[in-house]
């Protein structure tokens, strides 16, 4: 018995993936996905040699394994003892630009984040910690691309304002930005861009999923915008006009 299918359909679902996404780095047509997790249509040979480099499988595990099942003797489980097995250092997982999508539905999923892929960093502490990559101008001067390297808040009630991270909701996805927290109204947080041309807007508490304090920005190397003085200057100005609007505002 084949599980090929079955385990198609899994693996898609585990990278958060849609048809059309799977389809696209495999290949092949929209259709054929869905008539292979449906087991309407076996998977031609070189569909299965793609899934295998995908995901690291053999072509054995991929036919004759149910993946979903088998936590014990999976690539998955093994995966995860290598993880754990260099767990003297502080292990991020990284979230890029491509996964931030499935990331919204499975970041509490543990099949989900051992798929992700992990790096380490000396200088941290044991802890829990998580790496995104960022895309966009809003919080310039940290450029597009850049990776944020941020620790777990495990209370909303530790977050200090004025200070950057990165924010899972239910609306909004994975954003970074600056939170204010205002006193009056606790159930609800503004997030604030670094880049001035964009507005701050306010988030309720309720639909915040995870809070992750940043620590590290890593990026690559010439890809900091240079800033003038007048722009520098203008740029001050603008935040300043912005905090004091919105200190006026919060209390």
């Amino acid at each position: 018995m084949s599980f090929a299918g079955k385990n198609l359909r899994y693996l898609r679902k585990l990278r958060g993936y849609t048809q059309e996404e799977f389809a696209q780095k495999l290949g092949v047509k929209r259709s054929l996905i869905g008539a292979y997790e449906e087991e309407r249509a076996e998977p031609k040979l070189e569909v299965l040699e793609e899934v295998a480099q995908l995901f690291k499988l053999s072509l054995d595990e991929l036919l004759l394994k149910d993946l979903s099942a088998a936590k014990g003797s999976s690539y998955l489980e093994q995966r995860r003892k290598l993880k754990m097995a260099s767990s003297g250092s502080a292990i991020i997982s990284f979230v890029p630009v491509k996964a931030a999508a499935g990331y919204l539905a499975g970041y509490a999923d543990t099949d989900f984040l051992d798929e992700l892929n992990t790096f380490t960093l000396p200088m941290l502490a044991p802890g829990q910690y998580r790496a995104f990559e960022i895309i966009g101008d809003s919080m310039l001067p940290t450029p597009s691309g850049s990776v944020i390297v941020g620790e777990k808040v495990e209370d909303i009630e530790e977050v200090k304002s004025s200070n950057t991270y990165v924010v899972l909701s239910k609306q909004d996805g994975i954003v970074y930005k600056r939170i204010l927290k205002n006193n009056r109204a606790k159930n609800k947080l503004t997030l604030v861009s670094d880049n001035p041309i964009y507005e701050p807007y306010a988030v309720a508490t309720d639909d915040i999923l995870e809070v992750w304090k940043a620590l590290f920005i890593l990026q690559k190397a010439n890809t900091v915008q240079r800033w003038d003085v007048n722009q520098l200057a203008g740029m001050v100005n603008n935040l300043q006009a912005q905090v004091s609007t919105l200190k006026k505002k919060l209390n």
